[in-house]
């Protein structure tokens, strides 16, 4: 069996980042999903589990970072070209997103990163196959 991962992120609104993920075309598993949480399907193994405020408080002692003030993490998605990284970004745009930097050209590797309706970093990053040694 392979690997899960589910990253735990505090929203303010969770029908607003429903909203704003389902515009990008993801989906979210209705098992995991209620009116605390809603659990984001990023692809088979990668899930983003997306918790109310109060709710993701419960978990932790600490408290939650101020995203429009400190890092907490950037969330680094592959795409498959980079025409699929400036669409990923142009329908995150157009739904909320802020885009906090121009994109990032290195040649064989290409990003963007926008912001969330909570702060929240996603860098959609694509890098040439033929680029990466032992290919």
């Amino acid at each position: 069996m392979a690997t899960s991962i589910f990253v735990n992120l505090p929203v303010k609104d969770l029908q607003r980042s429903i909203g704003f993920f389902t515009s990008l075309g993801y989906s979210f598993n209705p098992q995991f999903t209620d009116e605390k949480a809603g659990c984001l399907v990023i692809s088979d193994t990668i899930y983003a589990m997306l918790l109310q405020n109060d709710y993701f408080k419960s978990f932790t002692d600490q408290e939650i970072a101020d995203t429009s003030k400190v890092n907490e993490v950037i969330l680094a998605l592959t795409a498959n070209s980079r025409e699929e990284v400036d669409a990923m970004l142009d329908k995150a745009l157009k739904a909320g997103a802020t885009e906090p930097r121009p994109a990032q050209d290195y040649g064989f590797m290409y990003n963007r990163t926008f912001n969330d309706p909570d702060g929240h970093k996603w860098e959609i990053v694509y890098m040439d196959p033929s680029a990466i040694q032992g290919q």
